[in-house]
Parts: structure tokens; sequence; C-alpha cells
């Protein structure tokens, strides 16, 4: 995607708080959702944000501030999903961008100013819900570096599978059970074979972990048989969100041969938000590219462009926050911080390969990216990874340890983008916790 006048770094917003210093929602980014004023029985649509306040996309399309395509979009996002908008395609997700760029930029009129002022909520006063009504999802394992620290724990001689450098694996999720950041759940149950027993028990998970991932949510999609080229799959993705894969990793291994995940990845998938579109991802794309050592692509996963560009420097960190931390009024510890620029396979990569067999993805559909972890230990993106499967907890700031997740453990995911001659732009956060289990 060809860089333009949005993402012009001197650019500002008559929106002061757009322009602070380390703000997620400056004028060069405009991300969507669907919200709603908190506790109230407001129908949830679709909002943009800017700085500390959402866009109010339905009533933007109310005060006719816009025309053209752009005013087509915006009405599409007046619904309590944005699959309509969605669907639309590139052409209207980028006229309606780049139309609230104009709108918001510190050059535009008193007159355009006044009017998008009324349409604004601040962000402290919202709620949010998923913000596509999410038909399939589909979660990858595309990182090497996550695979190799779980494969060298249970596989040391092979601990990457023989199909991992050939295929972007992977296995078809739960929708029902994805909520927006704020998610609490239960501590799921279910069966797990204990060290050194000859039959499984059943109970409560006692090694619950999260997963960083990054949220793929599909525009336009594809008519069934019709595979996506690799160099037409990314006109096929909106943007890209935060995601917290929970996963209860006792009965995730006991129930995984030969069928692969069910109970111990189902019970809830955290994202943010906020959908940051792959048009204001542009300035932090990056190379794609495979060691020499290492088995290339097949040919309909190879191309000029993914190897151009197929990588994005997005800027990856999780933290934690204990029941204790909470009620003695502490800070949240940084556990990993690591870059989605390290993953094996890219998002086109896992697109194209989703539909060669046939599959049509549809406006809405969410894909996982897999866990995130980069080539040092501190870039871990599961706990599974940082204790080395819980033999060596990790030690918070207060003594608390951690081999795996308590009950009232909240895992919080950020992520942003920032490089020399360009604007700072970020995702939000996923923030999940965990409440005791139901039943025994």
């Amino acid at each position: 995607m060809q860089l333009n006048h949005t993402h012009d770094v001197t650019a500002t917003s008559w929106l002061e708080s757009a322009n602070a210093a380390g703000c997620d929602f400056p004028v060069q980014n405009l991300p969507f959702s669907v919200f709603r004023r908190t506790g109230s029985n407001e129908a949830f649509r679709g909002g943009v944000a800017i700085g500390d306040q959402v866009i109010d996309l339905a009533a933007l399309n109310r005060a006719d501030c816009l025309e053209g395509l752009a005013a087509k979009a915006a009405g599409q996002c007046t619904q309590s999903v944005l699959n309509d908008f969605l669907a639309m395609g590139p052409a209207a997700w980028q006229a309606l961008r780049h139309a609230l760029f104009a709108l918001l930029q510190s050059t535009a009129s008193a007159t355009s100013v006044a009017a998008v002022r009324a349409c604004l909520v601040p962000q402290g006063t919202v709620e949010y819900a998923v913000p596509t009504r999410i038909g399939d999802y589909t979660d990858f394992y595309t990182s090497i570096h996550h695979a190799l620290n779980i494969g060298k724990m249970f596989r040391p001689d092979e601990p990457i599978t023989p199909n991992f450098q050939w295929v972007p694996i992977a296995y078809h999720g739960r929708a029902s059970s994805i909520g927006v950041s704020g998610q609490m759940f239960r501590r799921p149950m279910g069966q797990a074979m204990p060290p050194g027993a000859s039959a499984p028990v059943y109970g409560p998970c006692a090694r619950l972990d999260y997963e960083l991932e990054l949220g793929i949510y599909i525009g336009q999609g594809n008519a069934q048989g019709e595979p996506i080229a690799l160099d037409q799959a990314e006109p096929h993705v909106f943007g890209i969100c935060l995601l917290n894969d929970w996963s209860a990793r006792d009965i995730q291994f006991w129930e995984m041969a030969p069928l692969g995940p069910f109970l111990g990845k189902n019970f809830a998938t955290t994202i943010s938000p906020w959908i940051v579109t792959l048009e204001a991802l542009a300035p932090y794309r990056q190379p794609w590219s495979r060691p020499p050592g290492d088995p290339q692509p097949l040919a309909y996963l190879e191309s000029k462009g993914n190897r151009a560009q197929g990588a994005i420097d997005i800027q990856l960190e999780v933290w934690l926050e204990t029941a204790q931390q909470r009620a003695r009024g502490l800070g949240a510890a940084r556990l990993s911080h690591t870059s989605f620029r390290h993953q094996y396979w890219s998002v086109a990569q896992m697109v194209t390969h989703h539909t060669m067999g046939g599959c049509n993805l549809q406006p809405g559909d969410l894909l996982g990216s897999g866990t995130i972890s980069g080539p040092t230990a501190q870039e871990a993106g599961a706990l599974i990874e940082l204790t080395e499967g819980g033999r060596k907890p990790v030690i918070l700031d207060d003594g608390e340890q951690r081999g795996f997740l308590h009950d009232g453990d909240a895992v919080i995911l950020k992520g942003w983008c920032e490089k020399p001659g360009h604007a700072r732009i970020g995702f939000g956060q996923s923030q999940g916790e965990i409440l005791p289990a139901l039943g025994n």
C-alpha cells in the first residue's frame, strides 16, 4: 500500500488530545469500533477514535458533513456491527477515512469543526461491543519462535513439526465466546492427565495461560471455490486488532491428539475494541523474508510484493495485574515486549492459504495471527514460554510468583507502531480478567 497525505507526520488535529505525545489515536490513525454510552439503552453504532474522543458516525451521518462514497460508507456504520461497511471494500474504506482526516485536521473550516465537535463522545464515557458479526473465526500458528519454545519442552529432538515451515497452520475456533476488552470469564473446567497418572481427572484448569496475538478482520470476502491470490489478499483485509487467545494448557495438551484444540481454547478470546486499518499501518511495513537455509514458500505463497512489504512492525506488550496488586493500588507488571515483524508467515499468506481449498471468507470474519513471540526469552508471547512450562515462575515486583495464571488475574495486551519520520499510532488495549471456575 502506498503512503499518502494521511500519513504526513506534520499533520495535526484541532482536537488537542489527538496531538499529545504518546497518544494512541492521532489524526494519522482513525481506527473503527462500535460503541454506545455506558449504561445507556442506546443502540451500538460505529465510531472512530480521535485523541480521547469517539466520533459518533451515526451523528456525523445525520449532520450531512460527508458526501459521495464517504457518506454512503458512513451510512453503513450506523448499524450495530460493521459487516456491511467492511463488505463495501477498499475504495469505500479509504473514502471515509480520508474524509474524516480532512474534517479533523487543524486546517478544517470553523463550520466543519463545529459540526464534528457536536458528534464527539468522550472515550471515558462509552462501552464497546465486538465490532463485527463474526461468522467464522480461524486461529493460526505462525511464530517459529513460539513453535520452537513449545516444541523443545515436549519434543526436544524434533521441536518443529515437519509441516510448520511449509504451510500456515490453523484451526477453526469458537466465535461465540469472543469478547471485547473488559471481558471477564470463568476458569474453564475440563479433563486433564496429571503427570505420572494412568487416568485423566476432571476439574478446574490448573495451567491457565494467555497468548499474545493480533486479530485480522476480513473485509470483502471471496466466492466459494475461488481462491484469493497472494498479491490480491490484502485488499480483502480491513484491519487489525489485539487478540488474547486464552489457553487451558492442561486441558489442551490432553485433548489435542488427533484433531487439535477444543475445550482448551473455546471458553474465551478477548479482543481490543479498535480496528486499525491496513491503510493506517502502511508506514510500518517491512520486507518479509525467510532464512536462506529454511524451506522457501511454495509458488502460491510467494510473490515480490509480499517479499517487499509483507511484514508489519507492530510493537506489542503483555502486562499482568493480579488481584493483590489491584487491592493495593499497585500498577500492572510488564511481562514481555516483542514485534509482529518476527512472524514466520505474513497476513497475506494466511489469507491466501485459508482460501486455497475453496473456503469462502466473509465480511467480518476474524483470523488470529497465532502467538507472537520474538527470538529472545523476553519476547515470549505466552506464560508457558516465559516460565518454561511453569518450572521457572516469573517473580513480580510485589513478590508474587506466576507459573500460570491465578483467579483474579487480569492480562492486558498493548500495541503500537512508531518510526522516525512518522506519527506514533496505537491499538488501545485488550484486557481480560479470570473469575473462579463454576462446578467441579
